[in-house]
């Protein structure tokens, strides 16, 4: 029969793999082929092969060949941990670099069990272990878990709509993973375990350098962050989609929001306490990837400065572009508005001196229809009750802010620094949630659909990646705009527009990805989210007029 390989017709015998069909095309590959796209949608090697399939390999070099590559690793993780301490549990908590943190509930991490994890772990990947799929009935499941009295893999099982529930085998051991996984474990060439705080790191390589381990960059305020919040979610037993989901059925969940909402009130209460007490500060700087609610959050600081006695004044960056002609271009010739360079940074700078200086300054406003700064009267000046307060991609990068002294700047980071999982060993990531949070917000205040969203999310992502991400541990607080509940508000809008995605579409994989791990998710009402809350920058109704 005939399938599409890669837009090109190819004989196959009938019955076959996509590892034995494409066996020399796998062996030939630069870097490691993990999975597929098969009909667009993911898959692992070992899906049969039908009629009329359209297929692409997937390797390491990928973004989601590293996913894979990434899942089998902690997968491998949890087969090598329970041979050797059988009676202890570990969760996979949070991602910092190319590394994931995991701790145990009551072992205490030492050399000697590091080094027999990663002994073990290369055991397993040695002997080149088949991963399989296997799949059970509902009944079938039910009686493998009362034998088992194991919470792997339960998830499914809660869901009621689930008839048939998968598990991951290797010998003995068996897991569950929400994506897919390798059908080998040696597809695993490099990695490292090593000790952290108290639980150890998982180091993996990126998809820009897949076949060695990067160098490890400690973000100490980041895993503070995040350390924090966990604590918190842990204190209020809501760290797993199970838990948020049970706070649903049991009547609680509006405790919960609270709570959380009360936690983000309470930490940008802190900034501004800390602001103020810095006599010098007269420049607050607020930085973020997309979609981190950074609006919202400088409004809600506004607020809580005026109670400190500060007033705020908010500048643009965006009104200080170059000129379009002097705009850089990316390697394709493509105007580049995202570089430091794309911003007038003399002109910026110059009247950022003069307002910290006291002195009047002429607004320009960005004509993006034309491509020029004009001027249309509008004056601006600097009262010594009022800090400026901007907002922009590049805050964070001292170059946008070269002429003014470091202790009359505050820096804030912000970020949705997910800590939801979906059991010990699935953890949601904080990118998934960004992006879920833009496709509604793109949706319902841009007119843009999923499809659009996902298809230039991958120029979103790169652009963070270069001017945000590595200036984050520059900042004076980091502020986690994460919500405990968010992905239970944001499922009744953005489910419907996944799948609208059909199978004809290349972006069909992703939203296929994104609808799997919102299904699990009980729906809450909207109205059941504060005016106020940094939710609303993306469910509108909000109390702030940001749209």
């Amino acid at each position: 029969m005939e399938v599409r390989y890669n837009g090109r017709n190819k004989k196959i015998e009938r019955g076959l793999t996509v590892s034995q069909a494409f066996k020399e095309e796998i062996e030939k590959n630069k870097y490691k082929v993990v999975g597929c796209l098969y009909n667009n949608e993911y898959r692992n090697l070992e899906t049969e092969i039908q009629d009329n399939a359209k297929i692409s390999l997937i390797d390491i070099s990928s973004k989601e060949g590293m996913k894979i590559y990434r899942r089998t690793l902690v997968y491998i993780m949890g087969k090598a941990f329970e041979e050797i301490c059988p009676n202890e549990k570990i969760t996979v908590e949070y991602q910092l670099g190319d590394a994931m943190f995991c701790k145990c509930d009551k072992l205490q991490i030492t050399k000697t069990l590091i080094d027999n994890l990663k002994n073990s772990m290369q055991k397993i990947i040695d002997k080149d272990l088949d991963i399989k799929k296997v799949e059970m009935t509902r009944s079938e499941a039910e009686k493998f878990y009362k034998e088992t009295d194991s919470s792997k893999g339960r998830l499914q099982f809660n869901f009621e709509e689930n008839d048939i529930i998968y598990m991951y085998y290797c010998e003995k051991y068996y897991n569950y993973c929400y994506g897919v996984l390798s059908n080998k474990t040696s597809v695993i060439t490099k990695f490292d375990i090593v000790k952290y705080e108290d639980g150890f790191l998982i180091r993996y390589p990126s998809s820009k350098t897949p076949n060695q381990l990067s160098d490890f960059k400690e973000t100490k305020k980041l895993a503070w962050a995040l350390e924090e919040f966990e604590k918190i979610h842990s204190v209020l037993d809501v760290i797993t989609v199970y838990k948020i989901n049970k706070a649903i059925e049991e009547n609680r969940i509006k405790d919960i929001i609270m709570l959380a909402e009360a936690l983000h009130e309470k930490k940008i209460a802190n900034i501004a306490d800390d602001i103020a007490k810095r006599k010098n500060v007269k420049m607050i700087l607020i930085a973020g990837p997309s979609s981190s609610g950074k609006t919202t959050f400088a409004q809600r600081l506004g607020i809580q400065l005026r109670l400190n006695g500060l007033k705020p004044v908010t500048i643009s960056v965006d009104n200080y572009f170059v000129e379009r002609q002097d705009t850089p271009r990316d390697e394709n010739g493509e105007y580049n508005f995202e570089c430091i360079e794309a911003i007038d940074l003399k002109l910026f700078n110059n009247h950022l001196v003069k307002l910290l200086n006291g002195d009047e300054i002429e607004m320009p406003e960005f004509d993006f229809s034309v491509g020029t700064k004009k001027y249309n009267g509008k004056k601006l000046s600097l009262k010594k009750d009022e800090v400026l307060v901007i907002e922009g991609i590049h805050c964070l990068n001292d170059k946008l802010t070269s002429q003014i002294s470091k202790e009359q700047k505050y820096k804030i980071y912000i970020s949705a620094l997910t800590v939801l999982n979906m059991d010990r060993y699935n953890r949601i990531s904080t990118t998934d949630t960004r992006l879920i949070r833009r496709i509604v917000r793109d949706y319902q205040f841009r007119g843009y659909s999923a499809l659009n969203t996902l298809n230039t999310w991958h120029k979103v992502t790169e652009g963070e990646v270069k001017n945000i991400f590595p200036f984050q541990e520059e900042a004076d607080s980091i502020f986690n705009t994460s919500l405990i509940y968010e992905l239970n508000a944001l499922k009744s809008i953005a489910m419907p527009l996944l799948k609208e995605i059909d199978e004809g579409y290349k972006e069909y994989a992703e939203a296929q990805r994104l609808i799997n791990i919102l299904k699990y998710f009980r729906e809450i009402p909207n109205e059941y989210v504060p005016t106020n809350s940094l939710l609303k920058e993306f469910l509108g109704g909000g109390i702030f007029d940001l749209h």
